[in-house]
């Protein structure tokens, strides 16, 4: 299947209904579609033609959703790209991935500028909202309806989506149509027939557009027929007036925007009781701050795991089967996954190893960097990079990233153990824990925290109550206090700068 059918499945299995909602302004899914057709026969006017790179970078709006299948309609490949990122960040982007269009909004377009300005070929710019221009709907409104003729096959590139680049340059993760089709629609399956036996589900888009995990809730939300509530961007009020007012069901976030919300002083004043299920993805969500959330906002919440190159969900609680502390669920239907050693064989259940997936969702490789794509991409199997274990019945448990591993005096020390246990102290607010170069041991461990507010622990405090539950090689040598923890555009803590940081620190 590819994203053009997925589109008119939509259609014939639900008809016409309220699809998306922003800023008060309500969408039908038959707008959408028709809007989309209108854009794509525009980029063709633009010179934009089958597969062809275009880029698109603005904050949440309508105008990306409709971007997204317009792009797919005219056979082009989508390129989403994080309105928050610097012009430098933005040109590296475009000169790996040669956009022919750049579509965004007025407030980004003279970073744009700047970021194409000496190209020898630079794409055509377009703004969804110039003031010097008619508006975005007049302007579709002058072509037809229908989609073009084009001819999509499910296995060509849909996306090049860049990863984050905690860790070096972005790499371009490219996702087929089928790749996000197949992994909608498994999760949709998993959501449809367990998650929420209620008559009417409202979502709630608080990830951005440009992350995998954004626009596959955009792809699973068409699957489900649902209403989806769009926010420009993440703020724990926005979030609180759009459950109470639209009476939204569930909603995606990261462990940071869980945390923001549970410790917001505005929380109680809203009325937030058709809150029914929430799903954390990205980084591992700590488990007091889940059991404290399902506490006070009354609802369920579990965790995923996913990531890019997987388009991204890789597995999913199962709702007619017990939940298991710690774990991230099993694989979704049609995905397989095995734990491998250092040489590539399986081990079995209750070993750590990495974590491989295989299914139809998996990428077919990084956009021109075939050496990257033979390390990750062997034999069928995506190598994560995350380091697991799988019980007897295939629950997955995630132990940590395999680069974030501290190996101190020949110990492997996993860092979310430790930020686990630290991250129960009711003094802690943020923990995270990575390496630090020693010359007597290799490695040593450092602990950045940043503590609750009034709250107040030492550094001896701390490594004497993680040295009372775990063995004292696992401790930090290091608790070093911050006022907060280094995050990337989405949220996750990004512990390459911890790193650097860390080397600051006097070790032997």
């Amino acid at each position: 299947m590819n994203l053009v059918q997925l589109l008119e499945e939509n259609q014939r299995q639900f008809g016409t209904y309220e699809s998306l909602v922003y800023e008060g302004r309500v969408y039908t899914n038959v707008e959408l579609a028709k809007m989309s057709s209108q854009l794509a026969h525009h980029m063709q006017a633009l010179g934009v033609r089958p597969g062809d790179t275009v880029m698109v970078t603005m904050p949440n709006r309508p105008e990306v959703v409709i971007a997204f299948y317009a792009i797919a309609k005219a056979g082009a490949v989508s390129v989403p790209v994080m309105p928050l990122l610097q012009a430098a960040e933005v040109r590296y982007i475009v000169e790996d991935a040669s956009p022919k269009l750049i579509l965004t909004c007025e407030v980004l377009k003279p970073k744009i500028q700047q970021a194409i300005k000496d190209l020898d070929a630079p794409p055509v710019v377009r703004s969804v909202d110039d003031a010097g221009q008619e508006s975005f709907e007049t302007l579709l409104s002058h072509y037809p309806e229908n989609r073009p003729d084009v001819a999509i096959d499910d296995h060509q590139p849909a996306v090049i989506l860049y990863t984050s680049g905690t860790t070096g340059k972005p790499k371009g993760v490219v996702l087929t149509h089928e790749n996000l089709c197949a992994n909608a629609r498994a999760a949709a399956d998993l959501a449809g027939e367990y998650v929420l036996k209620v008559e009417k589900r409202v979502g709630l888009g608080i990830l951005p557009l440009s992350h995998a995990f954004g626009f596959t809730m955009m792809n699973t939300a068409l699957c489900l027929g649902e209403l989806d509530v769009l926010l420009p961007y993440f703020d724990p009020v926005l979030v609180f007036q759009a459950i109470e007012r639209y009476r939204v069901t569930h909603f995606t976030a990261v462990p940071t925007m869980f945390h923001a919300l549970l410790h917001h002083p505005d929380a109680d004043k809203y009325d937030l009781s058709s809150l029914s299920v929430c799903i954390s993805g990205s980084a591992a969500l700590p488990e007091p701050v889940r059991r404290a959330f399902e506490e006070k906002f009354h609802c369920l919440v579990f965790q995923g795991y996913g990531l890019s190159e997987a388009a991204p969900v890789v597995t999913a609680p199962r709702f007619d089967k017990p939940a298991k502390p710690g774990s991230v669920g099993l694989p979704l239907p049609g995905v397989e996954v095995a734990v491998l050693d250092e040489e590539g064989r399986p081990l079995p259940p209750g070993e750590i190893g990495e974590l491989a997936v295989k299914g139809p969702n998996v990428s077919p490789g990084y956009h021109n960097l075939p050496e990257e794509t033979e390390k990750a991409f062997r034999n069928g199997w995506l190598l994560t990079g995350d380091m697991a274990r799988i019980d007897e019945e295939g629950y997955v448990y995630i132990v940590d990233r395999k680069k974030d591993v501290i190996i101190r005096g020949g110990f492997n020390i996993y860092p979310s153990d430790l930020e686990e246990l630290m991250s129960q102290h009711p003094a802690v607010a943020e923990v995270a824990v990575v390496g630090a170069p020693s010359e007597r041991m290799g490695e040593e461990v450092v602990a950045f925290v940043v503590r609750k507010k009034g709250a107040e622990v030492s550094e001896e405090e701390l490594i004497a109550y993680c040295q009372e539950h775990l063995a004292k090689y696992k401790t930090p040598r290091v608790v070093q206090f911050v006022s907060y923890l280094p995050k990337n555009l989405i949220g996750k803590v990004d512990k390459k700068k911890l790193r650097e940081m860390a080397k600051s620190i006097q070790l032997v």
